[in-house]
């Protein structure tokens, strides 16, 4: 038996393999692997004949991430950009051709609308899915919201005629149950969920000194 001889180029033969692509996921991200797990209603114990729950799960997992909510609307032939109500301006009426058969501008808030009899999960669960096994911190959720693009605006003034309102793609940080709203964070333009400095936003905001 003789020992294996090493040759000295050998760092360089290494480099020079091509293995293919990877499908660990190196992108970095703000939220957890488990925020993005749709809820299923189906057994644990899987039945004869039946898909296993974690090949179901990934299925739609892909499918629920497919969805555009902009997408969707605008097949229905409904703008986004109209959903908010904004300052009647009487001396700025579009003629009846432009509005078709919308006569009077949108004044009643999306929150009349809502209906939360068929929400798959309560606020609470919804949050509980930023945190990680065996981690106190609680990340942000992903989620899209109804947002102005401009924020200084927006802040100001939310009704204005001067806005654009688009559908953002934010980290959801807490929930509050007396006004039944969310506290949302615009991602940046990785996708992450940062503060002024730079630093991952958890726990809803809200750090040791209040």
């Amino acid at each position: 038996v003789t020992k294996v001889k090493v040759p000295g180029n050998f760092r360089s033969l290494l480099d020079q393999q091509m293995v293919g692509p990877s499908t660990e996921d190196l992108a970095e991200s703000d939220f957890p692997a488990q925020s993005f797990k749709p809820k299923l209603q189906m057994p644990f114990k899987r039945i004869p004949g039946q898909n296993p729950r974690k090949v179901e799960e990934e299925r739609k997992r892909r499918l629920y991430l497919s969805f555009d909510i902009a997408e969707l609307l605008a097949s229905k032939g409904i703008d986004s950009n109209q959903l908010m109500p904004r300052h009647y301006d009487p001396d700025n009426i579009p003629p009846i051709e432009e509005t078709k058969d919308s006569v009077f501008p949108i004044y009643l808030p999306l929150k009349v609308f809502d209906n939360d009899e068929y929400d798959c999960r309560t606020p609470e669960e919804w949050l509980s899915l930023g945190l990680e096994p065996g981690s106190s911190d609680r990340k942000p959720v992903p989620g899209k919201a109804l947002l102005p693009t401009d924020d200084v605006l927006g802040h100001e003034d939310p009704k204005s005629q001067e806005l654009i309102y688009e559908w953002i793609n934010v980290g959801v940080l807490d929930y509050d149950k007396e006004t039944e709203l969310y506290l949302v964070h615009k991602t940046d333009q990785k996708g992450l969920v940062r503060d002024e400095e730079g630093r991952p936003i958890v726990n809803g905001g809200i750090t040791r000194e209040g």
